[in-house]
């Protein structure tokens, strides 16, 4: 099996394993509604970082508790990376799993108050910067592209670039 039928394998067991239904921006908790995991995977934009945190082992931290605030970056954020970066932290799994633990962040931070941040602790340990011109938000280098989509422990906010703890 090649490379990237290995990843078209990891991608596939980490939709079919957690499918479920996108909650709409702004929807209130309750008993139906989704985890992190599973409304990312919904999505359908997020095969990438699904198919990362089934290889880094943080599948079901991200199913658990929380809450907790993601900043997930799209399979297109995911293509910017240089070629075989990607395949290469799916073989990493320490360095793969500091680089997802640095897009999340303890807690529910919804949009209302990521805007008035100027960094923001990471699980991970490092900060991300937290920058707001013109109406726009960015954390580090990643535009934040939608907010607030609420999940059952806590909120998800879409970037188009993986963010990297320095």
């Amino acid at each position: 099996m090649n490379l990237k039928s290995k990843i078209a394998s990891l991608m596939l067991v980490g939709i079919v394993a957690f499918g479920a239904a996108m909650m709409p921006v702004g929807a209130t908790k309750n008993n139906d509604q989704k985890d992190i995991v599973d409304t990312a995977v919904a999505a359908g934009s997020f095969k990438t970082l699904a198919a990362a945190l089934q290889a880094a082992g943080l599948v079901e931290t991200l199913k658990g508790k929380g809450p907790f605030t993601v900043f997930a970056p799209t399979d297109e954020a995911f293509a910017k990376l240089p070629a075989g970066t990607v395949e290469a932290l799916l073989k990493d799994k320490e360095k793969l799993t500091k680089i997802l633990l640095y897009h999340v962040v303890a807690g529910n931070v919804m949009a209302k108050d990521v805007v008035k941040l100027k960094s923001a602790k990471t699980v991970q340990g490092s900060s991300v910067k937290i920058n707001v011109s013109s109406g726009k938000v960015m954390v580090d280098n990643a535009n934040v592209v939608k907010t607030d989509i609420a999940t059952s422990n806590g909120v998800i906010h879409v970037i188009d670039s993986v963010i990297l703890p320095q």
